[in-house]
């Protein structure tokens, strides 16, 4: 069985950080609109719910080609001296 590479281990992380940042922007819009913090808490969290839920379909949607997949593997190799 081959060890996942670094790119693969990362992605999740990836996935929920910007899903966050998403978030918060949304937060930060209804708190500044309404200026209710219960409002502005329920709405981040359904926008992390929301962008998480599209990012991680629009990653399933796109598969790489066979270039971009022999890119991918050549970055992942370890670089010797």
């Amino acid at each position: 069985m081959t060890q996942p590479s670094w790119r693969e281990r990362v992605r999740p992380a990836e996935f929920l950080g910007l899903s966050a940042v998403f978030a918060l922007f949304i937060g930060v819009v209804v708190l500044l609109t309404t200026r209710e913090l219960d409002l502005a808490l329920i709405f981040l969290c359904i926008g992390f719910i929301v962008a998480l839920a599209v990012i991680a379909m629009l990653a399933l949607a796109a598969k790489p080609n066979d270039d971009e997949q022999h890119e991918l593997d050549e970055s992942d190799k370890p670089r010797g001296h």
